[in-house]
């Protein structure tokens, strides 16, 4: 016993008791032993901060999503990769409309809870990974706040260039971020002036989740303003071609791939990027 979490698949675990709870399928986490209660995702940032979120907006079907998931739905076409499906509510959806869809994520829990809800297409691993299967996409999807995923300065060359190396000619990258520095709250304006200190963007976060007994290793992820993110692109075999921010601090940013032989490009990027330590 040391006080620590025990490491696992902390987003696998919580999505599954969510979806028991949800369906009254499965073994569901109770209150006094009788009654299920909700299931709480904690996220614990690096300078000690803690907040939890219900985990069944995961589960929501499209009546209950914000209006920029629905304009970002409404813009995909043709193959379309799902980075970061959890759960499957988008990717369900997508396949509704007959878009043909694939659906990534790196916890085997989260594909397990996905699969029983009925996403056909799944792949388990990051971006980079998914490289070496020889499949191409017409749209990515980095949705529920997912334009994360790019970590940070150090990160995104790579990422992108994975995204790159995935794409069909006139590829699109859809992504939903949040522009942190609106905010007056000393909690979050302190830990941006703290990052910047640290030579790092204000909004990139140092978090682990938690669940029950459970704990993920220390990840980075980023939350950025739509100009920090054209920086992020300059210089990738993309380009920043639209941010909606109709629903500010929310937006929607749409990225496109530069010129023909992108995938090409951005292959010899991953592999470049490997060659240096690159994740």
């Amino acid at each position: 016993m040391t006080g620590e979490p025990r490491l696992g698949d902390v987003f696998g675990e919580l999505l599954r008791d969510a979806y028991a709870v949800h369906t009254g399928i499965g073994p569901r986490p109770l209150v006094g032993g009788r009654l299920p209660r909700p299931v709480i995702e904690i996220i614990e940032r690096d300078d000690g901060l803690v907040n939890g979120a219900p985990a069944a907006h995961y589960l929501d079907g499209p009546e209950h999503w914000q209006p920029y998931d629905h304009r970002a739905v409404d813009r995909t076409r043709g193959a379309t990769l799902d980075v970061g499906v959890g759960g499957g509510r988008i990717a369900l959806v997508l396949q509704e409309r007959g878009v043909p869809v694939t659906g990534l994520d790196t916890s085997p829990g989260a594909l397990r809870v996905s699969r029983h809800r009925g996403v056909r297409d799944l792949v388990l691993g990051t971006v980079d990974e998914h490289v070496g299967d020889g499949r191409r996409y017409d749209t990515f999807l980095l949705l529920g706040n997912n334009l994360g995923l790019i970590e940070g300065r150090e990160r995104a060359p790579a990422f992108l260039a994975a995204l790159a190396a995935l794409a069909r000619p006139g590829a699109q990258v859809i992504a939903h971020g949040t522009d942190p520095y609106g905010t007056t709250d000393p909690v979050h304006t302190g830990y941006h002036e703290w990052n910047r200190q640290r030579g790092r963007l204000g909004g990139q976060l140092r978090l682990r989740l938690r669940y029950r007994e459970l704990g993920t290793e220390w990840f980075d992820y980023l939350v950025c303003s739509a100009e920090e993110l054209a920086e992020l692109v300059r210089g990738t075999p993309w380009r920043l071609t639209d941010v909606d921010d109709r629903d500010a601090p929310y937006y929607l940013a749409t990225l496109r791939l530069a010129g023909p032989g992108g995938g090409e490009r951005g292959r010899q990027a991953v592999i470049g990027a490997r060659g240096a330590g690159g994740r």
